[in-house]
């Protein structure tokens, strides 16, 4: 029965990537929380996680270079950033099952919006989850630096713009 609610949840979120190109940032992080209050412990969460890294599509080998590699993760985890009609568009890889659910998640929140749409956002809905507490020190450390590379390609392209 618990992975059948994870299964729906999953499809939910699926779903919900077709329709976010209108979402804002933060309607988005209310559908992940919503979708995480909706699994009952965190094996679900887990295993949730774990199928969002399954649908990332990855990155070219060109595009796992240093300059997208993101220090401080435990993993492999590379973040690339692309600026068109004023919105950056991220893609994402991670050599670990669990970053690359992690980084699909922040992926789907905060790819299609404008510079100043992200450097305006939080990462709140991250605690709202309790996906810190989740995760060991070193994880939650990765995840930091994944949400800092974000802002930072913000920066970095507003400043270009």
């Amino acid at each position: 029965m618990k992975i059948v609610s994870v299964k729906l949840s999953f499809q939910n979120w699926l779903s919900l990537q077709k329709e976010s190109i209108e979402m804002t940032i933060k309607e988005k992080q209310q559908e992940i929380i919503d979708e995480f209050a909706f699994l009952e412990d965190w094996e679900q969460k887990y295993e949730y996680i774990i199928d969002l890294g399954k649908e990332l599509k990855g990155l070219p080998e060109d595009k796992k270079k240093d300059d997208n590699l993101i220090k401080g993760c435990q993993s492999k985890v590379w973040i690339d950033a692309e600026f068109k009609d004023g919105k950056l568009f991220f893609n994402a890889d991670s050599d670990g099952i669990l970053p690359k659910g992690i980084v699909s998640l922040l992926v789907s929140i905060y790819s299609g919006h404008s510079t100043q749409e992200i450097l305006d956002s939080d990462f709140e809905f991250i605690s709202e989850i309790g996906l810190q507490e989740f995760l060991s020190p070193s994880r939650a450390n990765g995840l930091m630096a994944m949400t800092k590379q974000i802002k930072f390609y913000a920066v970095a392209y507003q400043l270009k713009s």
